[in-house]
């Protein structure tokens, strides 16, 4: 009895620690926004990562071009309602609302709401985001 309950122990404990790791990565994301740390986008997004907002579709390197000269400057973020989805030890879906603040590009505040789905994928020991998808809304 006591081997069965350390078989179904470990897979919870890794499940949890797993979830853990992936909410630390999603606000990793809004630090990275925050600085504009491309350094941080190029370990965080996996090298065939696929981007989709709204109408558009970006590759790795045009997120980051777009972050990094973007005319909006954002000054604090979080995310709320997240959710964490495991699938098998290598895939995690992440949903939820990243909120964003701080000055539009002629100075006046904003406030952005985007509902986001992010899949992180495991390979050779670290999560990476291969695709994500933002809907800004209005």
């Amino acid at each position: 009895m006591r081997a069965l309950m350390l078989m179904f122990a470990i897979p919870v404990a890794l499940s949890a620690q797993t979830r853990q790791q992936i909410t630390r990565l999603e606000d990793d994301w809004i630090k990275a926004v925050i600085a504009r740390d491309s350094a941080a986008f190029n370990r965080m997004l996996a090298p065939n990562f696929v981007y989709t907002e709204d109408d558009r579709v970006y590759t790795k390197a045009q997120l980051i071009k777009e972050i990094m000269t973007g005319t909006d400057t954002v000054t604090s973020g979080r995310n709320e309602d997240l959710t964490v989805r495991l699938f098998g030890d290598r895939v995690a879906i992440a949903t939820g609302w990243l909120v964003m603040s701080g000055h539009a590009a002629g100075g006046s505040p904003m406030t952005l709401r985007y509902r986001y789905t992010d899949t992180w994928v495991r390979a050779n020991g670290r999560w990476r985001v291969a695709a994500a998808h933002d809907y800004k809304k209005p």
